[in-house]
């Protein structure tokens, strides 16, 4: 007998021949499945209407070839036109073989000929069925991805946006994109990759600031085991594991100069050479940058190198900056707002009048992901089905890293001075601060870590820690 979890399998059997159908039924019902059965075509398309009506549907649909009415292969093309089409087995006679073969190519699962051997009946059933799971699951997974990188928003800088990633996502040039920070510069890296040829491939995003000056070259190019202290086993680089896919320099402008001459070189020659080894290895893939630095003047400050740019910068693309695109807050919210339901198994929220045109008149420093986050926590404090302008002010008022404007005076904020408790005026002045000091810096966070004198891996975390980067 069968196992609980086929009991709701559903098995349609089509055949004017009662025995058979008869012969089927028992012996599917026997393996646990729940068996539906048509005389023709045309009680087979019926049936199937009314059961989608009442939310269910036929997992497998075993159908005879030769019939009066609507045959088999007439059969086959109606199912095949339904969304979501359950797998169709052809079960034909000897002489109806070429038939069951030519709609096999019509886009049947496969066919049984008569006599019907029971083993091979269920194994073909079977076979259809997990045929179907996979494609349900990659459809799924497709979905996932694209709602968690789609390209939200019908402005007109989003449209030329979409477009120009539409027709640079087919080449293999080199990009940087440009963009502030949480613009969605991932985003469109995710679909250039996803969108080109190189989808089946990896995608290897390196966050070059966040590494360490000293580790940066293992991390990038990898090293053999005893190559320095520290170095217990052999390491594949980022280069390597991008082989046949997609390497994504983020935060490039920040990468150290040293680093920079071996990335030019890997990038020029497509070979890597890991740390403590003499041999090459040839890498194929497909590199796209990032940035929130003004990277031609980084090289008028001599801290870029003016080769590895015009190595990088074949195809720019910049990103447009929230308020630029305010048209698009709307549709983001509710992009935001659908993700959290699905992650909490609940109806999706909708956003009141009032909150939306608060949200229309914020300038978003902190762009997408600022938004973001300020959906979900808005969520949170919301009780119905509606998140008012109160939820929403309750997020916005409790830091000046989330609510202060782009271009504030972040030094004449008093935000701090709210606080209820003394660790939540600590990290409201400590974000304050690190704010400032990226804006003295135009962002660039290695030039802030510098001028602090602290590591960037370091400065990194308190920038994540405050949501001050993207």
């Amino acid at each position: 007998m069968a196992e609980d979890t086929r009991q709701r399998t559903v098995i349609l059997v089509v055949d004017d021949d009662g025995d058979i159908r008869t012969a089927l039924e028992m012996l599917l019902a026997y393996e646990g499945y729940e068996v539906w059965t048509a005389r023709s075509g045309e009680e087979a398309l019926a049936r199937l209407e009314r059961e989608r009506g009442a939310g269910r549907e036929a997992g497998v649909v075993l159908t005879d070839v030769k019939m009066p009415g609507i045959d088999g292969v007439e059969l086959l093309g109606a199912i095949r036109e339904r969304p979501e089409p359950p797998p169709v087995v052809m079960i034909s006679g000897h002489a109806d073989v070429a038939t069951a073969v030519d709609a096999m190519q019509r886009g049947a699962a496969n066919f049984l000929e008569k006599p019907l051997e029971e083993n091979r009946v269920l194994v073909t059933i079977r076979a259809a069925l997990r045929e179907r799971q996979l494609i349900a699951e990659n459809a799924g997974l497709r979905r996932q991805l694209g709602g968690r990188w789609e390209l939200i928003g019908e402005s007109p800088a989003m449209q030329r946006l979409r477009d120009q990633v539409a027709h640079v996502a087919a080449s293999e040039a080199a990009v940087l994109i440009t963009g502030e920070n949480g613009s969605g510069k991932e985003v469109v890296a995710r679909n250039l990759h996803l969108a080109g040829p190189r989808r089946g491939g990896p995608f290897v995003t390196v966050n070059c600031a966040a590494i360490p000056d000293e580790l940066i070259e293992s991390e990038l190019f990898g090293h053999e085991k005893g190559s320095f202290t520290g170095a217990v086993d052999r390491r594949i680089g980022h280069f390597e594991a991008a082989h046949g896919g997609t390497l994504f320099l983020d935060e490039i402008g920040d990468m150290p100069l040293a680093a920079q001459a071996k990335v030019l070189r890997a990038l020029e020659t497509h070979e890597v050479m890991r740390v403590g080894d003499s041999k090459t290895i040839g890498v194929d893939i497909r590199v796209i940058a990032a940035t929130n630095a003004d990277l031609a003047a980084a090289v008028e400050e001599k801290t870029f190198r003016l080769d590895l740019f015009y190595r990088l910068n074949v195809v720019p693309l910049r990103v447009p900056p929230l308020r630029e695109r305010r048209e698009d807050v709307p549709r983001l919210a509710e992009h935001f707002l659908v993700q959290l339901a699905d992650r909490t198994g609940r109806r999706p929220r909708s956003l009141s009048a009032a909150a939306l045109e608060r949200l229309a008149k914020f300038d978003f420093p902190g762009n997408v992901r600022q938004l973001r986050n300020l959906i979900e926590g808005a969520d949170v404090f919301a009780d119905g089905p509606e998140i008012g302008i109160e939820e929403l002010e309750q997020i916005l008022a409790n830091g000046p890293a989330i609510s202060a404007p782009s271009g504030a005076n972040v030094a004449n904020c008093e935000e701090p001075f709210h606080a209820e408790t003394f660790e939540q005026f600590k990290d409201s002045s400590e974000a304050l601060f690190f704010r400032r000091k990226l804006d003295e810096n135009e962002g660039n966070v290695k030039r802030t870590a510098e001028r602090l004198g602290m590591q960037r891996s370091h400065l990194y975390k308190k920038l994540d820690r405050y949501d001050l980067r993207g």
